[in-house]
C-alpha cells in the first residue's frame, strides 16, 4: 500500500498495529506507538484533517502530556487563543464559574486551536520515527480474521494485517460495529447547532455561555471570529427550522447584542451544522486483537468541551500498557481498567449538567435564575477550582510512561 512511509523496510520482528481514525486519540497513540519503536499505521479516510466545527480546545492535562514529549513550547507557538476562565450569564447576570490559574498546572489555560493544526502537527511529529505510517484517504470498511481473532481490517485501499487493531474512527465507529461490542447508551436530551459569527474588536473578549429564556448559546472566542454553539432540545430542530431563518437569526441577536447585525452573514441553514449529542460506552472496549479508544470506546456530551483530552489521555493509557508489544486479552484488559472509571466519573458529571441545569433552562418560558451550585460558584473563589478541575485536568490524568525506542 502507498502512503507516507509505505517505503519503509519493516522489521518482521516488531509486531504492527493499525490504527482506525486520524483523529486525536489515533494520531496520539501512532505517534507514541512509533516513538516506542512499534510498527504504526493510522488510516485516516479523508484527503487532509480539514473539517470544521470539531473539538478546538487543548486542555492543561494535554499541554503537559505535550511537555512531557518536549513538543508543548513549539505547539504553544502555533496561532492560538487561550481561555484562562470560563463565564456564564443566566438573564442580565454575569457569572465567573470556573478559573484555571488556580490549578497545580504548568499551562493553566485552555488553547484554542483549529484541530486540523493539531492533527497536522502530530503527524508532522510521527512521521519523524521510521515505523510509521499515516494513510490518507483510506477508510476501514471490515475486519479481517486469523485463527479466530481479528488479524487486520479491509480498506477503502485493500487489506492490511495487523497484530493488533485499534477502534479510534469516532462515535459512528466502523470497527466497533463490524467488531460487535455492546454500546450503552446513557441518552442525552439536547443537541447543538454550530455557526460562525465574525469578531470586531469591540466585542468583549470572554468565552462565555449564555441563558436565556429557554435559550442557551455558547460562544468561544477564536479571535477574528466567533465559534458557537446553539443548544436545542434533541428532537426540536424541525420545528426551529419551520419558524424559519429569520426567527433563528432574532434570537441569536437577543443572545449576542453586539453581534446583532452580524447574523445577517447566516444566509441559510446550510451556514448552521446540526451535531447530534450522544453520551455512551461499550460494555467492553475489546475482543481478541482489536481494542477501541477514544469517542469509539464512548461518546460524550459537548459538556465542558472534554472529549478530545479524554481521547488523548484514553491514547496515552494505551501506549503505556502496548508499547511492549503484548496484546493479550489481560493487555487490553488494562487499559480499560485503567480509563474506565474517568469515562464513568465524566460522563456522569456531563448528564447531571445536562439534565438538571440544559433541560431545565431549554424547558423554561419565563426569565430564569442561577442554580444555587452556580450561585456558590460565583461566591468562593476556592469552589470555581473544582469545574477547573474537572474540565482542565480531569479525572486521573495520564502521564507518558512509554519508552523513546526508535
Amino acid at each position: 500500500m502507498g502512503g507516507a512511509g509505505a517505503a519503509v523496510d519493516w522489521d518482521p520482528v516488531k509486531k504492527h498495529v493499525v490504527i482506525a481514525g486520524g483523529g486525536p486519540a489515533g494520531m496520539m497513540l501512532g505517534l507514541l506507538l512509533a516513538r516506542a519503536g512499534s510498527h504504526a499505521t493510522v488510516l485516516e479516510k479523508h484527503a487532509d484533517f480539514l473539517r470544521d466545527f470539531r473539538g478546538d480546545t487543548i486542555h492543561p492535562s494535554t499541554l503537559e502530556l505535550l511537555h512531557e514529549l518536549g513538543l508543548a513550547e513549539e505547539f504553544l507557538r502555533l496561532p492560538h487563543q487561550e481561555v484562562r476562565e470560563l463565564n456564564a450569564q443566566f438573564g442580565d447576570e454575569r457569572l465567573k464559574v470556573a478559573e484555571f490559574s488556580g490549578l497545580r498546572a504548568r499551562y493553566p489555560f485552555i488553547a484554542m486551536i483549529p484541530q486540523w493544526d493539531f492533527l497536522d502537527f502530530l503527524a508532522r511529529h510521527a512521521a519523524g520515527y521510521p515505523s510509521f505510517r499515516l494513510e490518507m484517504q483510506c477508510a476501514a470498511q471490515d475486519l479481517l480474521y486469523r485463527d479466530g481473532r481479528v488479524g487486520g481490517v479491509k480498506t477503502t485501499k485493500g487489506d492490511i494485517e495487523a497484530d493488533l487493531v485499534i477502534g479510534a474512527d469516532g462515535r459512528h465507529s466502523t470497527v466497533r460495529e463490524k467488531a460487535g461490542l455492546e454500546l450503552v447508551d446513557l441518552g442525552a436530551p439536547i443537541d447543538a447547532l454550530w455557526f460562525r459569527v465574525s469578531r470586531d474588536a469591540g466585542d468583549p473578549p470572554e468565552t462565555m455561555a449564555r441563558f436565556d429564556r429557554g435559550s442557551i448559546l455558547v460562544m468561544l472566542n477564536r479571535g477574528d471570529y466567533w465559534q458557537c454553539a446553539f443548544v436545542i432540545a434533541k428532537g426540536t430542530l424541525e420545528p426551529l427550522k419551520e419558524r424559519g431563518l429569520e426567527a433563528f437569526r432574532a434570537t441569536l441577536g437577543s443572545l449576542m447584542p453586539f453581534a446583532k447585525a452580524r447574523m445577517s452573514a447566516l444566509r441559510s441553514w446550510d451556514d448552521v451544522k446540526l451535531l447530534t449529542v450522544q453520551v455512551n460506552r461499550l460494555r467492553r472496549w475489546y475482543r481478541e486483537g482489536l481494542l477501541c479508544i477514544g469517542d469509539a470506546a464512548h461518546a460524550m456530551s459537548p459538556v465542558g468541551g472534554v472529549g478530545i483530552n479524554l481521547a488523548i489521555q484514553d491514547a496515552v493509557a494505551a501506549a503505556n500498557v502496548l508499547w511492549r508489544q503484548d496484546f493479550s486479552l489481560g493487555r487490553l484488559s488494562e487499559v480499560q481498567a485503567r480509563r474506565e472509571f474517568p469515562t464513568l466519573a465524566t460522563q456522569r458529571f456531563q448528564v447531571l449538567v445536562q439534565d438538571r441545569i440544559l433541560k431545565r433552562v431549554l424547558g423554561e418560558g419565563d426569565a430564569i435564575r442561577p442554580p444555587l451550585a452556580v450561585r456558590l460558584l460565583t461566591r468562593y473563589a476556592f469552589l470555581r477550582r473544582i469545574p477547573a478541575r474537572v474540565v482542565g485536568i480531569g479525572v486521573r490524568p495520564e502521564h507518558v510512561r512509554s519508552p523513546v525506542r526508535a
